[in-house]
Parts: C-alpha cells; structure tokens; sequence
C-alpha cells in the first residue's frame, strides 16, 4: 500500500509527509512546553520545522531535478523516516540549519553535471558550506565533495581549483562584518569550536544505541547495495551517484571528528542515505521485496522515535 501511495511525486504526497512529520514534530515538541513562554521560542520552534521541510523537498528536488530517482515520493518518504530515528534532532537549530545549507551546495554540485555555469555553481556550494560551518564547524569537511565534483567535471580549467578559497574569503568577510557589529570574539568563536573528538561514549539509554545500531545496519545495507549497483546506472548519472556516496562518507567522518557527539550529528546522512534507498527500491524487483525493506524501515523508524520520548 505505500508502495502504491508514493510510487508518484504529486503535491498530495509531500503534503502528506509534511502532515506527518508536523505530527511527530508536535509529539516530540510537546514533552516540554517552556518553548511556549516567549514569543522569540515560539518563532524559533516554527522555524526549524519549516527548514525540516524545505530540507526534504530540497533532498527530493536533487534526486528527481537529476534523474537520481524515478518521479517518485520515496526520497521524501525514507527522508522522514530517517529524521524519526533520532527525534533529538528536531531540538537541534545549529544542526538543522547547518544541513540545509550543506544541501543547497550538494544541489549546485550534483548539477554539475551539466557543465552549464560551472563556475558559478562551484562558488555557490562552497560558500554555502562555508556557511554551513559557522552552525557546526566541522561541516567544512563537505569541502572535499566539492573538489571531488571539480576533479570528476571541470578539471582542466585552473581556474575552477580557486573559486572554493574566493568563496572561502567571500564568507570570512560577512562573517568578521557581521561580528563587528554584534560585538562578537571571532578568534575566540573558532577556537571554541574547532575541537574533536574519537570517544562515542555518550549514549543514555539503550533505546539510544539501538536506535543507532539499527540505524548503521541499514545503512550498511544500502551502502553496500548502491556500490554493487552503481556499473548499472546510466554513465551520465555515475558521476552524480559517486558524489552522493561520497557526501554520506563524508557525513559519517564529521560524525567520527566532531565533539559533544550525538545521535543528532547523524542528520548529515540523512539525505544522501535517502536518495540511496529510493535508488534501490526503484530497481525492478518484486512488489513484495520493496513492501518489506518500506515496512520495515517504517517500523523500526516508529519503534526508535516512541521508545526515546
């Protein structure tokens, strides 16, 4: 049955996820209520659910804008799932503000792809990750991906290897104008946040690491899928289906680097993962086989959202 409902991206089927993902986002919001005592907490908790949103549609826009996946819903739908994993994320501004930014720049650089305005799109991903990196530093490391992009698309041209460093400097400025003016330590702000950390000792609970254990397995899974189906692709999206790999590994060392480790951290794969498992669940198969990978994700994904409420 919900292979049927999102087998087509309609207006309908993002709007229903939308719905859902405001349900549990209510759920998760309503164990404490003191968000409610000001009006500046009130815009804030609004605000995060609508990047949540536009994340999912930007997820879904990158996969169906560049023949990632089919004219489906799926991407949206595995994208949410994900999120329900781990619903301490939906607390976490700095973290759902830095992954918006980091998926604007995964845009411009699956684009690449066309070679149309190379050069504007390679400035634009880097400066958005840059961006990115002053929600959570260790964002930065999304700067590989870009290289990575440069190297499979537009090489040749010198030029190109310096647009990330202009972009770099284009978001220093900004950046020392805007501390300027609020009277902020900028030497003392990077010092603060550029720290790392190896232990992953933070778990709470053990609905927590199960949650995280189940979540690595399925990863695991369609990581292991999308490498062993990668030679079939189209060799015009092989490319672009590298790249989204390569942002999940990249996903996965900020986790490794960053300090104050969480389950939160995780958001960084969500979309690459997403766009992975639609990819597998779109290959032909039977029925059968898709309805069960859709029921169980669904299931564990509400088991592990209800157990660490």
């Amino acid at each position: 049955m919900i292979t049927s409902v999102f087998r087509k991206s309609t207006p309908l089927n993002f709007s229903m996820v939308v719905i859902l993902m405001l349900v549990f986002f209510l759920i998760f919001q309503f164990q404490d209520l003191s968000w409610t005592k000001s009006n500046l907490s009130v815009l804030t908790t609004i605000g995060l659910f609508c990047l949540l949103s536009f994340s999912i549609f930007i997820t879904s826009f990158i996969a169906r804008r560049n023949g990632l996946s089919k004219d489906s819903a799926f991407t949206i739908f595995f994208f949410f799932l994900f999120l329900l994993f781990f619903p301490s994320v939906l607390n976490n501004a700095n973290l759902i503000i830095a992954n918006f930014f980091i998926l604007l720049a995964i845009r411009r650089l699956i684009s690449l792809q066309s070679l149309k305005a190379a050069k504007e799109k390679i400035f634009d991903a880097s400066f958005w990750i840059f961006v990115a990196t002053l929600f959570h530093f260790w964002s930065i490391l999304f700067i590989l991906l870009v290289f990575i992009s440069i190297i499979f698309h537009v090489a040749r041209d010198y030029r190109n290897w310096f647009l990330p460093f202009i972009a770099l400097a284009s978001a220093m400025i900004l950046f020392l104008i805007y501390a300027s003016i609020f009277h902020i330590d900028s030497l003392a702000f990077f010092s603060k946040n550029f720290k790392t950390s190896f232990e992953i000792d933070y778990f709470t609970t053990n609905y927590q690491n199960g949650a995280f254990a189940v979540y690595a397995t399925i990863a695991l899974f369609f990581i292991v899928s999308s490498f062993t189906t990668l030679s079939t692709k189209p060799q015009i999206l092989q490319a672009s289906f590298k790249k989204i790999i390569a942002s999940f590994f990249i996903a996965v060392l900020i986790y490794v680097v960053s300090p104050n480790k969480s389950n939160d951290l995780l958001l960084f794969t969500f979309a690459p993962l997403a766009i992975m498992t639609c990819s597998h669940i779109e290959m032909k198969q039977l029925k059968l086989n898709q309805e069960i990978v859709i029921y169980a994700l669904t299931v564990c994904s509400m088991f592990a959202f209800f157990s660490q409420l």
